[in-house]
Formats: structure tokens, C-alpha cells, sequence
């Protein structure tokens, strides 16, 4: 149960974290439009009348069943690097300790011999720390990805589901703000996008 709480902590920094990172990129020059990354859904549109609903995104996202496969992901991810880098760790450290106990007993015959080792320990913490960093990288630009599915999913079905509907909006609930229960359709929501879910992934293909 932990570490399902703590891998969607961990995707939820990752969305947080992306999200700082847009806000910080350069404006658009003046004769440009912004690039908008997530694909636009159509609507109909239709007469006004100050209809609207609200749902609730962090239980869209503790009970789609989209982002638990996520979470299920990023938790094997996240253990892969951690064991990736308790095995780099450790191999540095007896390398290290090998040169140090060598040197300690006079071991070595010449300065160019002790020079070689060093220059492998070098060479070697690099490489871990390039194979680290290739791995996180590759971990970010997979949460990155996550979320642009996730958010093109939750899009798309609302456009759908407000097609019968025709609620004039449909808002993200926030804390502090104040909205008659009667009007959260959080429950509908995450039964449509797991509905879609399991006919486009049946039990047989997560086999």
C-alpha cells in the first residue's frame, strides 16, 4: 500500500515539476502562437444556460485504472534504478578500497602503477554516473509521456461525455473553492475513462 501511495507521489512531483518547467520556457516570439502539447478535443458547442459540473482530479487519478498501470510502472522503474545504482555504488567503493588498502601496504612498485588504478576509478565513476543519468533521463521523459496520455484521455472523454449533456463548463475542482456536491461528477468520470480503459486493454492482453 506504501508503495503505491509513494508512486503516485512520485508521478504527481514529476506532473508538478513539468508543469514548472513550461511555465519557465521563453515566451513566443510576438508573430508566433504559443505551441499548445495537448491535443485539442472538439465539442459541440450550444445555447448557454449556466450549467456546469465539477469533478475532482486527484480521485480521477488514485482510481483510473490508466494511471495505476502508470504507478505499477514507475515502481518497477524506480527499483531498477535504485538497484542499479546500489550495484554502482558498491563496485566503486571495493575498487576504491582496493587502492587504498594497496597503497597502505607499500603495494605498489611504482608511481605510474598507482596513477593506472586511480585513472580506472576515474574512468569508472563516470561511466556510472553517465549510465545513472541516461537512466533518470530516461525515466522523466517516460513520466512525461504518462501524463500527456493521461491528459489526452481525460480530454477526449469529457468532450465525449459532454456531448449528450451540454454542460456549459466542466471544472477542476480546487480546495477552497465551494461547490454544491450535487454537482460532482467525479464518480461518472472515473467509471467512463476505466470503462474505456478495460475494452481497449482486456484482461487477456495484461497477461
Amino acid at each position: 500500500m506504501k508503495k503505491t501511495v509513494f508512486a503516485a507521489g512520485a508521478l504527481a512531483l514529476v506532473l508538478a515539476a513539468a508543469s514548472c518547467s513550461d511555465k519557465k520556457e521563453a515566451p513566443a516570439a510576438d508573430n508566433q502562437e504559443p505551441v499548445n502539447k495537448t491535443a485539442k478535443a472538439d465539442s459541440d458547442t450550444f445555447a448557454p444556460t449556466t450549467n456546469i459540473r465539477y469533478y475532482n482530479m486527484d480521485s480521477v487519478m488514485a482510481n483510473y485504472d490508466l494511471v495505476k498501470t502508470f504507478n505499477e510502472t514507475n515502481l518497477r522503474t524506480m527499483t531498477e534504478l535504485q538497484n542499479a545504482q546500489t550495484s554502482r555504488e558498491g563496485e566503486l567503493n571495493r575498487l576504491a578500497s582496493s587502492i587504498q588498502q594497496k597503497m597502505q601496504n607499500n603495494g605498489y612498485l611504482s608511481e605510474a602503477s598507482y596513477n593506472a588504478d586511480v585513472a580506472e576509478l576515474n574512468k569508472k565513476q563516470q561511466n556510472a554516473q553517465n549510465y545513472l543519468g541516461s537512466l533518470q533521463a530516461k525515466a522523466q521523459q517516460e513520466a512525461l509521456r504518462q501524463q500527456q496520455e493521461f491528459l489526452d484521455s481525460l480530454n477526449n472523454f469529457l468532450a465525449d461525455y459532454n456531448r449528450t449533456r451540454h454542460y456549459d463548463a466542466i471544472l477542476l475542482y480546487t480546495p477552497g473553492e465551494l461547490f454544491n456536491p450535487a454537482l460532482d461528477i467525479t464518480d461518472d468520470i472515473v467509471k467512463g475513462l476505466n470503462s474505456r480503459y478495460t475494452a481497449a486493454h482486456p484482461a487477456s492482453d495484461k497477461k
